[in-house]
């Protein structure tokens, strides 16, 4: 009789080969996290969805009351744009929640679409900004121009690399609303 350390291991015979999860367990688990994923995708969905109606009742309420009193105008028509960006935002968040939900991947497109927005959200916050602290003093101003140079440049970069999805043959750049 040979010892057991000189005979030949069998794949079946050797654990390691031997998943620790057999097919059947691996769908059913498969299965349970995809619900899961989709349960938190639609309530993700509605409360976005949810933030962007009341943000557009208050930005129209808001926008009524300025009218009514006669008071829109400078810094008034500033803020309501910052608010309907902001809207614009939440609403192309929830688009890629609901892509996301569809699909089951990832696409770049909305990601740098929701940064697109940010930045020139931001720079509308800075434009406002800039009238007030150009009086103050020196140093808040350049702190002011140096972001404003700074989301300059990532606005050109979030096109650039959206223009570079859209351009790409394939069905995965670009995605389509449709």
């Amino acid at each position: 009789m040979t010892p057991t350390s000189e005979l030949p291991m069998t794949p079946a015979a050797d654990p390691a080969s031997q998943p620790l999860v057999d097919d059947r367990t691996r769908r059913i688990i498969t299965r349970v996290f995809r619900l899961v994923e989709d349960v938190i995708f639609v309530g993700l969905g509605v409360l976005l969805a949810g933030c962007a109606l009341y943000l557009l009742g208050a930005a129209a309420v808001t926008f009524a009351q300025d009218i009514a009193a006669k008071t829109f105008g400078g810094r008034g028509v500033v803020e309501l744009i910052e608010q309907l960006l902001l809207i614009l935002l939440v609403v192309e968040i929830l688009y890629t929640v609901q892509v996301s939900f569809r699909e089951h991947t990832l696409a770049p497109e909305p990601f740098l679409l929701i940064g697109l927005i940010a930045g020139v959200r931001r720079v509308l916050v800075i434009t406002a900004e800039l009238a007030e602290k150009r009086n103050q003093s020196e140093e808040p101003f350049k702190f002011l121009m140096i972001e404003l140079g700074v989301l300059t440049v990532l606005i050109v970069a979030l096109v650039a690399s959206v223009m570079m999805l859209r351009m790409r043959p394939s069905a995965a750049g670009g995605l389509s609303r449709g």
